[in-house]
């Protein structure tokens, strides 16, 4: 048994202080009023950041892709040539340190939505999900839990345009074949992905439709997917995956951001993933997140593209970007945007005993300093728009210390990275 005795605690019903918790086999099993004694923890204790979209290996192409301007499209080829140089090893060895990056910043569970699962020209490794169990790894090694979103890939456009060479390592061939592959993952929770109406006909999104697990889809980020899927199938991306089944209570929607007010009524009972730095990094434009969340969905948060790993940004972002297209203050609560950042997303990604600091749930604690030239001064609950990861102390994931003292207990993150990503240059 180990207690925690925090200086500020963010509990279900706000923030408290001088507040114990109490953490056995993993779990957290008493949440009372400090005394003496225990694990002394300055500054505000939150719950574990859900990051519930991921691409582990764009993680590469920070920094690296600002000169010349251009948009979502121009990008992708820059993201493509990253994706035909790496293998499981490669890959690995990327993946632990943007997810050891991860834990810095206070995330403790990991979305990855997986497409990179073939050898170059889609020759498959002698074990199929060899990228996949990679990725599996690597979190692992992290000290941060992962559920594997497992994505379907067919076509290059939703006119049915061929594949290139780099998108052959995405397919299985056709549906039957990717639920085959599927099924011989080991090792974490699973979860299943179209990738988009552009990369999946509707004739094969039915083994995704009945997976059972977890569902997500990539959609409406670009205006350029709904005017070709409305052309073809004389419907909205978000039509097509309701009349095929694919939207269901608890199907992720990410980026959802070029919406009609009819998409935004049937997405009422889903979970929509926002991604605002890369989001407004790639250029796509700003969704209606208010809009989603007063027509009854679930608003969680994903860094994506990884232009910044930082949960803290991402929270603000949402609240920000509000501002913008609306003109106006407030829009969401500090809680609703923890919520967005910790609870729904757990929920989303399968985790549903993560999320909050109550008797229960997963012992996961992410301390926050109130020190830091960012943070000094502020009130505790405006730790989402003062905080950046850097004023992340400690990370404690099922119980497990992961980061101390704002450093990766087993990693050192910033030299894995520098290693990792230059040697794909």
């Amino acid at each position: 048994m180990t207690i925690y005795r925090c200086e500020y605690a963010w509990l279900p019903d706000g923030i408290e202080r001088d507040v114990a918790i109490q953490v056995e086999n993993g779990y957290i099993t008493a949440v009372s009023p400090a005394s003496s004694g225990g694990i002394a923890r300055a500054g505000l204790t939150i719950p574990g950041f859900a990051n519930a979209h991921s691409h582990a290996f764009h993680r590469a192409l920070r920094g690296r892709t600002h000169n010349g301007g251009g948009d979502f499209w121009t990008w992708r080829e820059q993201m493509y040539r990253v994706a035909a140089k790496l293998d499981p090893d490669s890959y690995y060895r990327l993946a632990r340190a943007v997810y050891g990056e991860m834990a810095l910043a206070g995330v403790t569970t990991v979305g990855e939505f997986h497409y990179l699962h073939h050898a170059p020209g889609g020759a498959r490794y002698s074990d199929p999900n060899a990228m996949g169990h990679a990725v599996i790894q690597a979190a692992h090694d992290a000290g941060i839990r992962i559920t594997l979103i497992d994505t379907l890939y067919l076509q290059a456009g939703v006119n049915g345009e061929p594949l290139s060479e780099t998108q052959l390592r995405f397919s299985d061939g056709d549906a039957d074949a990717w639920a085959e592959r599927v099924a011989g993952i080991v090792g974490t929770r699973i979860g299943a992905a179209i990738h988009s109406v552009r990369a999946v006909p509707p004739s094969q999104m039915r083994p995704v439709a009945e997976f059972d697990g977890p569902i997500h889809a990539h959609v409406s980020e670009q205006g350029a997917e709904n005017e070709a899927c409305q052309a073809l199938h004389h419907c909205s991306p978000v039509e097509l995956l309701a009349e095929r089944g694919v939207l269901q209570q608890g199907f992720t929607a990410v980026h959802a951001t070029h919406l009609s007010e009819s998409d935004i009524a049937q997405l009422s009972q889903a979970y929509t993933c926002f991604c605002p730095t890369t989001e407004r990094d790639l250029g796509d434009g700003i969704g209606p997140a208010r809009a989603l969340h007063e027509a009854g969905a679930q608003l969680t948060l994903g860094s994506d593209s990884h232009a910044v790993i930082d949960l803290f940004e991402e929270s603000r972002g949402l609240e920000l970007n509000e501002r913008l297209a609306s003109q106006k203050r407030g829009r969401f609560s500090p809680d609703e945007l923890l919520f967005a950042a910790t609870k729904a997303g757990h929920d989303s990604l399968g985790w549903t005993d993560a999320g909050r600091i109550a008797v229960g749930q997963r012992a996961d604690l992410v301390t926050v300093s109130l020190d830091s030239p960012r943070t000094a001064g502020s009130d505790p609950a405006g730790i989402l728009f003062t905080a950046t990861a850097a004023d992340v102390t400690h990370v404690v994931v099922d119980g497990r210390e992961v980061v101390a003292d704002g450093r990766h207990v087993s990693l050192d993150v910033a030299g894995e990275l520098r290693e990792a990503v230059c040697a794909l240059y």
